[in-house]
């Protein structure tokens, strides 16, 4: 069975339609002022109500705060929150308690180890996506989306333990390979189909949907 696929990053309606002609099955609003995909909750209501129906809403935020939390929810009502800072284990299991909506927490890998962090958040969060860890001293570096790939053996010791989303650094050449090795239940992507940070290219994202699904 060929991994599900996020589109994340989205800004525009011309994205969001291609991804979602391209049988998307989830697509991710970024609500993290430092990003060049953010977006305000304003500006994703009509987007979400847009794929409402026809894929899954994914709301990323950063370490956030319950109003912002709270804003968001209010503004799209996501299927998915993803949570992509330092959240706790913790501090998953509250957000999940105090809004209702499954969780998404993601654990940046480079090694064994990091990638073994994330059997501490199962029970808790509803899924775990692996992206690469940002080296340090990169500069301009962001909590995702960065372009990055990480050594996929580092997966290995949670594989079968943990339903998992990867990501970091997918295109459309390497997608189709990474979904086989990991044995990823989702792939997720976002700069690997856009021309440049927080710009998406249709025709990538046609793509990479294309390559995924016939993986």
């Amino acid at each position: 069975m060929a991994a599900l696929v996020k589109i994340c990053g989205l800004k525009t309606a011309d994205a969001l339609a291609a991804a979602l002609a391209g049988g998307t099955d989830f697509v991710g609003f970024v609500f993290y002022p430092p990003s060049p995909r953010n977006v305000t909750p304003d500006e994703a209501r009509p987007l979400a109500d847009m794929a409402r129906a026809r894929a899954g809403i994914v709301a990323l935020m950063v370490d956030p705060s319950d109003a912002l939390i709270e804003a968001v929810v209010i503004a799209i009502a996501p299927d998915l929150l993803q949570l992509h800072g330092s959240e706790t284990v913790e501090r998953v299991a509250e957000v999940r308690q105090r809004f209702g909506v499954p969780v998404i927490k993601a654990i940046k890998v480079e090694t064994v180890r990091d990638a073994e962090r994330a059997l501490d958040y199962a029970g808790v969060a509803d899924r775990i996506l692996f992206d690469a860890k940002a080296p340090k001293g990169m500069t301009g570096a962001l909590p995702g989306g960065n372009g990055l790939t990480f050594d996929w053996r580092a997966l290995e010791p949670v594989q079968g333990k943990l339903e998992f989303m990867l990501s970091g650094g997918l295109t459309v050449e390497t997608v189709a390979t990474a979904a086989r090795l990991t044995k990823a239940w989702a792939v997720d992507v976002s700069s690997g189909v856009e021309s440049k940070p927080g710009v998406k290219d249709l025709g990538l994202i046609a793509a990479f949907l294309a390559a995924a699904k016939a993986a």
